[in-house]
């Protein structure tokens, strides 16, 4: 039986725009921004800012040298959020009916401290219906989160999984897992978790819960 669901950030919560984030950066004048920046787990000065190994303001130094001009914050801050397209409200809907519910829900996300400073805003369900409880941060809508800059390490690496599933006192076998990475799903089936694996921005609302049902 089912009770607790772990959910990937971006591409599953949030819609990626990858090409978008590409643009801004390269906008910013690094050089061939496409080859920095992957759709899951970043390398690189990205990597190291998205698993805790150097912090946002590191970051920001390092990718001026790299941009050879001084940046900041904020430049740094538009550039990363090229990577958010849209939040669907029928996702944040399907939230609040899981919680209702009785299932634990957990966000599990390689990201960093740019991103997270608007997910973890207001500013992240800003706009969206009002039955959505629109205007509040994303961690207003699980019961626990965990970000690879804070944990450190990224997906699809086996610790981030054990420390999860450890620190919680949850059973893999009693929890599902939905990513759009592959690889990350592969990763922790391995511990014997369900998974769903849907494309980055598709509807899988329905599709977790005709899984649920079983």
């Amino acid at each position: 039986m089912i009770k607790n669901i772990i959910f990937d950030f971006g591409g599953v919560i949030i819609t990626l725009d990858q090409p978008e984030a590409i643009r801004r950066f390269a906008s910013l004048g690094l050089p061939a921004a496409s080859s920095h920046l992957d759709a899951y787990t970043q390398g690189g000065i990205f990597g190291a800012v998205e698993e805790g190994r150097i912090d946002a303001e590191t970051f920001r130094r390092e990718l001026s040298l790299m941009c050879s001009r001084e940046l900041t914050w904020d430049e740094c801050r538009h550039a990363w959020l090229g990577y958010k397209k849209e939040l669907p409200a029928r996702n944040l809907e399907m939230l609040k009916r899981l919680r209702r519910e009785g299932y634990r829900l957990i966000l599990l996300s390689n990201t960093n401290p740019y991103m997270m400073s608007w997910a973890m805003s207001p500013e992240f369900s800003r706009g969206v219906d009002a039955e959505c409880m629109a205007g509040r941060p994303v961690c207003d809508y699980f019961d626990a989160v965990y970000l690879s800059y804070e944990v450190g390490c990224m997906k699809p690496d086996r610790r981030f999984f054990a420390h999860v599933l450890e620190h919680e006192g949850i059973k893999a076998g009693e929890t599902i897992f939905l990513d759009d990475g592959p690889r990350n799903v592969e990763a922790a089936a391995e511990f014997g978790i369900q998974t769903i694996q849907p494309v980055n921005g598709a509807d899988w609302t329905q599709l977790l819960a005709a899984r649920l049902a079983e």
